[in-house]
């Protein structure tokens, strides 16, 4: 059983880092500010999107890397009320 509670509190504790390291690549890039005075041309339009849609993945990512951790923290707190 000690094996099992170990397990579960590493994998909580990896998906939480894994889960701070996405959330800090989402923030690492900013989006470039258009000026209301700006003509935006197709390859602007496209470097936005994809900007952002690259933001969103890392975003997603990260929340269900956040999910795995409670989900495992949840688990151990389990694990350890059934064992002793």
């Amino acid at each position: 059983m000690d094996v099992l509670l170990l397990a579960l509190e590493a994998g909580a504790a990896l998906a939480a880092l894994l889960a701070a390291w996405l959330w800090y690549l989402a923030g690492q890039r900013p989006q470039r500010r258009v000026s209301r005075h700006e003509r935006l041309d197709a390859a602007d339009i496209n470097r936005l999107v994809v900007g952002m849609n690259r933001s969103n993945l890392l975003n997603r990512r990260a929340a269900l890397a956040t999910a795995v951790s409670s989900a495992l923290v949840a688990l151990r707190f389990a694990a350890g009320l059934f064992a002793g």
